[in-house]
């Protein structure tokens, strides 16, 4: 009907440069059924045109009493056509200034070329719309909201600016391959990068606890609030995942209380407000915090797979049909959950994973926390000279806590340093329990506190137990909200709430009326957990180990976890929402404060015998856990070794092993070792992770092959790995962020020792001079076979370094460098690297930018070579001259067995000096040409030489 108005009126509302102006009166009645099927907001029109006396109170009353929206429209129209051009004028004016709730009508504006005369554009127009308004009222609220980090100490807040520090994000598939960084958040929601699924609607960020999901969430609500993310989103609402647990089984509410009562309520007309959310979703964004927080009993799969918007319903069916699309689909949804929690594939669009803090990262963070400079190169010095604290930097959680114990020890105890040698997560957390105690004692103007921690904890036992019993009867059960009443049960008292170890939360269901609780972080609870479980002295076996028994149930571990015999708890069926991480912190700490360090910590709060029992059955099961986790040794590719894939599991065990502290623990760790190849890729393994896995190999007695791909290892990992290198033969560290820094460190250390045969570096962030360090090992260390550095960012200059390398060494069996850059000059020194070498078997230079001037060079150079098997050039700029050059080197070299020339510029005329070729070679077996500039047609010239591959 628009396009036909408008057609209609295009002769009358065009004119020639002298004429005269449009008649506004004229458009609005040649447009009258558009602007009636259009207008839906008529309150807005009215308030403007009584601001400007154009209508009067009575004009008013008469529209208010049609009982129809387009009645009301009309008579509107009526009576601004009758009040004159320049009624008639600010009547559009108003509808173009109120963009959100005439959205509909301004193509039409735009279509008709409205531009206001100078005397109506000094008339006011106010947005009285209600979804105007909501939106406004939404952004305040979420603004205020947003501004502030509430902190480990409830009387302190910090602004959000201050403390937010960004975090390494990578685009990731659905089996974890890194498709690139996020650099921008705006970039979250451009299907132009990091597209997995376009049917799914819910982009997922996943990672460890701490790692700084929930603060990115924030981050995006404040530069939402504030108009800095453009990406066309009216409405924001944001969810905290365990509200759902909060709801009662028998609980219905519609989709307008979910979306209203639990941000913020519209204070007009909240039915108009929510057809349009109905109408127009794709403005709409959602933010779903901790899926994996979840525990309900509710069977999801009683309910319809469709819902209604407006029938009530139980708060996760809505949840769920969000997420699904089922409701508001087309509408933007971020939801964060906890690495390892199963989400159903057909919802993703992308998925994102928050690694945290790189190197340039921590330092950020480090420049935002230490305003004072001195301060601040005091402990980057300190955590430089420290990498096992520095690793634990990485988890920007468990950075903030270390950075705040050391501002309130340097201030109250004017103390510059921070724990040196061996640190570990359960120290970190004791010492924020030490401060925030010490925080609440009275303290003399002229003396400062000098308790010990020992005396602090003995001195607040009762309190410490206290909470300990709480966050116990939650984690028994994945509760993580308290009511009142469950505080009170345990004797928590009001001094107690203000040390800041929980904090009240915005009740939720049937709790509005009393106030509800919750720890301040996941992490936190585990610790009281674990410290209830040491402290209690009437825990046994049984409940002393039930956390580890929950993390090798049958629902969610690996055939190879082992399992508690006496232990049978079960769900009666699998929920949906479940995540373990909790219950692997839980034991982690156990392990760490049962430590025989912690002995003197404990003597005053729980009988030594008591801890002498417990910690005889907790390194009992660590042990026969060990054997459970290295059962199935198979055959690994390389010679001579037998491999174990471990489970994402094993890290935990390894982090359970390093708490202990114990050396005896750590040989009886390795000594249930039987496999040399230790396959850990993909097990979310970060820096950290590294001083475990060093705690447990150094004590290995043979050489090893470990194999660390595609986890969070960084330079900070490989530095704590130097306990382990005079063990390692093989070492795969590729997809971990290591930079020059980290090679440096690996160069010093493996030509130490002479032993290391294979190094994995692909994808990381190496340049040349990295390059150079990898070089100078290739030259001094003569047991080095296999090099794999693709995927860098090394250029001539790099890659002239390795292959002069190369050239010298007598052992080098297989050169790796797909998707670096080395050009043509870089292709020129591997030509004179392969000239005559005498081991060099696999070669790869595979999307590395080499035209055929470099390639003549590598085909005449290989007429030299009686070593190289297979050669990968895929993905250069070969033509048909390179093609020909390479054709006269295969009918003299008849050692290469594979050529690779995919994805090329070679054309059916190259491909025919190549097929002319093989006629005097029997020796090679394929030469692929897939991707290059042949057709199909032309391809059926070569059918009869099965070894030209085209397709």
């Amino acid at each position: 009907m628009e396009g036909q108005l408008c057609a209609n009126l295009e002769i009358s509302v065009e004119k020639p440069p002298e004429a005269s102006p449009p008649s506004f009166i004229a458009l609005l009645k040649v447009y009258r059924e558009l602007l009636v099927s259009r207008i839906r907001n008529t309150q807005c029109l009215i308030d403007n045109l009584i601001k400007n006396d154009y209508f009067s109170t009575e004009d008013a009353e008469i529209v208010i009493q049609f009982p129809t929206q387009a009645d009301k429209v009309r008579k509107i129209l009526d009576l601004v056509q009758s009040k004159g051009e320049e009624v008639s004028e600010y009547f559009i004016h108003v509808l173009q200034k109120v963009t959100d709730a005439y959205y509909e009508l301004q193509p039409w504006l735009d279509e008709i070329g409205y531009k206001p005369s100078e005397n109506i554009c000094s008339k006011p127009v106010v947005n009285t719309d209600p979804v105007s308004r909501y939106c406004q009222k939404l952004r305040y609220e979420l603004g205020r909201d947003s501004k502030f980090v509430m902190s480990y100490a409830q009387r302190e807040e910090m602004l959000l600016e201050e403390i937010y520090s960004d975090n390494i994000m990578e685009l990731v598939s659905f089996t974890n391959e890194s498709l690139g960084k996020v650099c921008q958040l705006e970039a979250l929601f451009d299907d132009a990068v990091g597209l997995i699924n376009e049917d799914g609607e819910t982009i997922y960020v996943f990672g460890d606890a701490g790692i700084g999901k929930s603060i990115l969430l924030q981050k995006i609500q404040s530069l939402w609030a504030r108009k800095e993310l453009e990406i066309g989103a009216k409405f924001f609402f944001r969810f905290r995942c365990r509200m759902f647990s909060c709801f009662k089984e028998d609980e219905a509410i519609c989709l307008k209380d979910l979306l209203f009562k639990y941000n913020c309520y519209p204070d007009q007309d909240p039915a108009e407000v929510f057809h349009h959310i109905l109408q127009f979703p794709h403005t709409v964004l959602f933010t779903f915090d901790g899926f994996d927080e979840i525990y309900s009993n509710f069977d999801l799969s009683s309910v319809p797979e469709m819902c209604s918007p407006n029938e009530p319903i139980h708060p996760l069916v809505l949840l769920v049909s969000l997420l699904r699309g089922k409701l508001l689909k087309g509408s933007k949804k971020i939801l964060t959950a906890r690495t390892g929690t199963e989400i159903q594939r057909n919802i993703i669009r992308k998925k994102v994973l928050l690694r945290g803090f790189s190197s340039n990262n921590l330092k950020e963070y480090t420049a935002t926390f230490f305003k004072d400079e001195g301060q601040r190169t005091l402990v980057l010095n300190q955590l430089e000279a420290n990498p096992n604290l520095c690793s634990l930097c990485s988890v920007p959680l468990f950075c903030w806590i270390i950075f705040k114990c050391y501002e309130h020890f340097h201030s109250v105890f004017d103390s510059h340093e921070l724990p040196d040698c061996s640190v570990t997560l359960t120290d970190v957390f004791l010492l924020m329990i030490e401060v925030h105690l010490n925080r609440s004692l009275k303290t003399s103007l002229l003396k400062n506190n000098t308790r010990s921690q020992a005396e602090m904890f003995k001195s607040r036992k009762e309190t410490l137990l206290a909470l300990g019993k709480m966050a116990y009867k939650g984690m028994e059960n994945s509760f993580f909200i308290f009511e009142q009443e469950e505080v009170s049960s345990v004797n928590i008292s009001e001094a107690d709430l203000q040390l800041g170890f929980l904090r009240t939360v915005k009740g939720y269901s049937g709790c509005d009326n009393q106030c509800t609780y919750e720890f301040l972080h996941l992490t936190l609870q585990s610790f009281f957990t674990a410290l209830f479980l040491v402290m209690e002295e009437k825990v046994g076996a049984k409940e002393l180990l039930q956390f580890f028994n929950e993390c090798s149930s049958t629902e969610t571990a690996q055939p190879t976890c082992l399992r508690i015999p006496w232990l049978k708890k079960q769900l009666a069926g699998k929920d949906p929402f479940r995540n373990k991480e909790h219950f692997h912190f839980t034991n982690l700490f156990l392990c760490g404060l049962l430590s025989r360090s912690k002995q003197k910590l404990f003597r005053h709060l729980v009988l030594p015998a008591v801890t002498k029992r417990k910690r005889k059955t907790l390194i009992t099961y660590l042990g026969e856990s060990m054997k459970s986790h290295l059962k199935g040794v198979t055959r690994s590719r390389l010679p001579n070794y037998n491999q174990v894939q471990v489970q994402p599991n094993f890290v935990w065990m390894l982090r359970c092993l390093y708490e202990t502290q114990s050396e005896k623990v750590g040989k009886l760790a390795a000594k249930r070792m039987h496999a040399n190849y230790i396959k850990l890729t993909y097990c979310n393994a970060y820096s950290a992770d590294c001083s475990a896995i060093s705690f447990v190999v150094h004590h290995f007695q043979k050489r090893l092959a470990l194999d660390l791909d595609n986890n969070n290892i960084n330079d900070y990992g490989v530095k704590q790995l130097l306990p382990c290198f005079s063990k390692l033969a093989v070492i795969r560290l590729s997809v971990n962020q290591v930079t020059d820094h980290g090679v440096k460190i690996l160069y010093e250390e493996l030509s130490k020792y002479q032993i290391v045969t294979f190094l994995g570096l692909y994808n990381n962030q190496i340049t040349d001079v990295g390059a150079k360090y990898v070089a100078k090992l290739i030259e001094e260390c003569s047991s080095l076979e296999y090099v794999k550095i693709g995927a860098n960012k090394i250029t001539s200059e790099g890659g002239k370094c390795l292959a002069q390398a190369i050239q010298k060494s007598k052992t080098m069996f297989e050169i790796g460098m797909w998707g670096n850059q080395v050009g043509d000059e870089g292709a020129k020194a591997f030509a004179e690297a392969l000239r005559n070498h005498p081991t060099l078997t696999n070669v790869s230079l595979a999307f590395n930018g080499i035209t055929t001037e470099g390639g003549k060079s590598i085909a005449e150079a290989m007429q030299h070579n009686n070593s190289v098997k297979i050669f990968w050039l895929t993905k250069n700029e070969l033509d048909d001259e390179a093609a020909m050059s390479f054709a006269e080197m295969l009918k003299v070299n008849k050692k290469l067995v594979h050529l690779w020339l995919i994805q090329n510029q070679i054309t059916a005329k190259g491909v025919k000096y190549l097929s002319e070729a093989l006629k005097e070679n029997t020796a090679i077996k394929e030469v692929c040409l897939n991707g290059n500039l042949i057709s199909q047609e032309e391809a059926k010239a070569f059918e009869n030489e099965e070894r030209i591959i085209c397709f």
